[in-house]
C-alpha cells in the first residue's frame, strides 16, 4: 500500500494534526476513549473484510519489522509495538506541539521529528520563509529524510498549514520548496487554510499573497479551505439535533476542533483509494494527472458528503436513495470547504472527480454524474471525461460517503479577492517595513507575487470565455 508523510507546520497545521491522528486511528478501529468501544465494534463488524483495514495501516504509521500482529485494538498496544506516526511537527512556537508530547497519543510521535522554536514568526511571511527557513533548513531536511527512509512505497507528502500567519505561510511554503528541490518526483499535496477575513492579523493579505505565489510554483495539488466555510458547516451541523452529540462545541469558544475534523475527514477520504481496496480505486498519483489540465492550475475545490463531525453512530439508509442524496449534498454550497460557486453561470469546470466510499455502485455513480453534467458548464474536453473512484471501505459510522473534487474557473474569484485585499493594504505601504527589514526579502516580491497570481487569474478567465472551435472536415477532392 502507498505511504504518506504528513508535515504539520505552524499553529493551524498542528491543530489540524491534533484532529487528524485520533480520527485516523478511529478509521482503523483504534480508540483511546473506552466509552466508544461498543460503537467501534459495530463499525468494524459493518466492514465485510476487516483485514482490508490493516492492509493500509502502514500508509500513515510505521510498524517495526518484528511486529507480527497488525490487528491493534488500543493505543497501549501501539505503544508496546513501538508503532510511530509518519508525522513531522514544525512550529516556531511550541505551545501546540507540546500537546502532542503530553497527550494520550504522545507515544505515537517521534521526538526526533519535532522542530520547534520560540517566540514564533511575528505574523510575518518573510520571517518564517527567510529567517526560520534558513536557520532550520538543515534540521527540517534531515527530519524529512529520516521519515522518507522509513517508507517502502512513498506516495506523497501531505502538508498542513495556514496562509494567514507567519510560520504557516512562511515556513510552510519554505518547507514546500524544500520538498520540491529534494523530492521532485514525489507528489506534494497541500491542504492550506485561508482566513475568514475577520481575523486579528492585519498583515494577513501580505502573507496570503506571498504564500499563494509559492503554492502555485511548487505544489502538485492544493486543496484550499476557508475558515468561513468551515464555520458555516459547523453552525449548520449544530442546528441538526441528530448531530448535537457529535460536536466538540463549547459555547465559550469557537468550534475549532470540529472545523479541523471536517478538514481531516476530507483528507482521509482523499487518501482512501491509496490505503484501502476497491473495485475502481483512485490512487493519489492519479489525481494530478486527471485534475490538473495546465501547469500551475492545481487549486482543487473539495466538497465531502456527509459532513458529520465525528460520526459516533452507524447510519444506514436505502442504498440507491442515499447515494442520490450524497451527490446532491456534494454539489451543495452548504457543504463546500471553500466559499465559491463552481456551478455559477459563466464559470466552467476544467476537470472533475467523484470518489465514493462504502456502498456506492457504479450504476448509481454513472446516473448521478449524468445529472452533474446537465447542471454545470464544461470545457470541450472535460464534460465526457470524469474521474470516478470506488473504495470498498466506508468511513467510520457511515455506510457510504462521497468526495467531489473540481478544478473550476470559479476559483479565480478567490485569487481576485486576494489581490484586492493586498492592494487595499499595500497602496498605503502599511506594515511593509516589517517585511523589508528581514534579511533576504525584497519589496519587489510583493509586486512579483501579485503579477504571478494575476496571470493565473487571467488564465482562468481566458478558459472561462473560450469559445468552442468547430473545425470542418477536410474534403477529399
Amino acid at each position: 500500500m502507498s505511504q504518506f508523510v504528513t508535515i504539520q507546520v505552524g499553529q493551524c497545521g498542528n491543530q489540524i494534526g491534533s484532529a487528524f491522528w485520533p480520527l485516523t486511528l478511529h478509521e482503523y478501529g483504534i480508540e483511546y476513549k473506552n466509552a466508544l468501544l461498543d460503537i467501534l465494534k459495530i463499525q468494524r463488524d459493518h466492514i465485510k473484510n476487516i483485514d482490508a483495514l490493516w492492509d493500509g495501516f502502514s500508509s500513515f504509521f510505521h510498524v517495526p519489522d518484528n511486529t507480527d500482529n497488525l490487528c491493534f485494538k488500543t493505543v497501549a498496544e501501539l505503544n508496546a509495538a513501538k508503532v510511530k506516526a509518519r508525522a513531522i511537527l514544525i512550529d516556531m512556537e511550541d505551545s501546540v506541539v507540546a500537546r502532542f508530547q503530553q497527550g494520550p497519543l504522545r507515544g505515537l510521535f517521534n521526538t526526533t521529528c519535532t522542530v520547534t522554536n520560540y517566540p514564533g514568526s511575528s505574523n510575518n511571511w518573510a520571517t518564517g520563509y527567510y529567517t526560520h527557513g534558513i536557520q532550520y533548513h538543515d534540521r527540517i531536511e534531515e527530519v524529512i529524510r529520516q521519515s522518507v527512509e522509513l517508507c517502502d512505497n512513498l506516495n506523497g507528502f501531505l502538508l498542513l498549514h495556514s496562509v494567514g500567519g507567519g510560520t504557516g505561510s512562511g515556513l510552510g511554503t519554505a518547507t514546500l520548496k524544500m520538498l520540491y528541490d529534494s523530492y521532485p518526483r514525489v507528489d506534494r499535496l497541500v491542504s492550506c487554510v485561508y482566513p475568514a477575513g475577520t481575523e486579528d492579523v492585519v498583515t494577513a493579505p501580505y502573507n496570503m499573497l506571498l504564500a499563494t505565489r509559492e503554492l502555485i510554483e511548487y505544489a502538485t495539488c492544493v486543496f484550499p479551505v476557508e475558515n468561513r466555510a468551515l464555520l458555516e458547516i459547523c453552525e449548520a451541523q449544530l442546528k441538526n439535533r441528530e448531530n448535537i452529540d457529535q460536536a466538540n462545541f463549547n459555547a465559550s469558544c469557537l468550534p475549532f476542533q470540529d472545523m479541523n475534523s471536517i478538514v481531516v475527514n476530507m483528507l482521509l477520504h482523499l487518501t482512501s483509494g491509496s490505503r484501502f481496496p476497491g473495485n475502481l480505486n483512485v490512487d493519489m498519483s492519479d489525481l494530478a494527472t486527471n485534475l490538473v489540465p495546465y501547469q500551475k492550475m492545481h487549486y482543487i475545490y473539495s466538497n465531502v458528503s456527509p459532513v458529520a463531525l465525528t460520526a459516533p453512530k452507524l447510519l444506514v439508509t436505502n442504498g440507491s436513495k442515499l447515494q442520490d442524496v450524497l451527490f446532491t449534498n456534494a454539489w451543495s454550497r452548504s457543504n463546500q470547504l471553500i466559499k465559491i460557486h463552481p456551478l455559477q453561470p459563466g464559470s466552467v469546470v476544467l476537470s472533475a472527480a467523484h470518489i465514493g466510499r462504502g456502498q456506492c455502485s457504479i450504476t448509481g455513480m454513472k446516473r448521478n454524474i449524468e445529472r452533474f453534467q446537465r447542471k454545470g458548464k464544461f470545457t470541450s474536453w472535460s464534460k465526457d471525461s470524469m474521474k470516478i473512484g470506488l473504495c470498498s471501505v466506508p468511513p467510520p459510522g457511515h455506510a457510504t460517503s462521497l468526495l467531489c473534487l473540481l478544478n473550476t474557473s470559479a476559483i479565480s474569484s478567490m485569487f481576485k479577492n486576494l489581490i484586492e485585499q493586498f492592494t487595499k493594504l499595500y497602496c498605503r505601504k502599511a506594515h511593509v517595513h516589517h517585511y523589508s527589514k528581514v534579511s533576504g526579502f525584497d519589496e519587489a516580491q510583493f509586486l512579483d507575487s501579485k503579477e504571478a497570481i494575476s496571470d493565473l487569474y487571467g488564465h482562468y478567465i481566458e478558459l472561462q470565455n473560450q469559445k468552442q472551435r468547430h473545425i470542418s472536415r477536410l474534403k477529399i477532392l
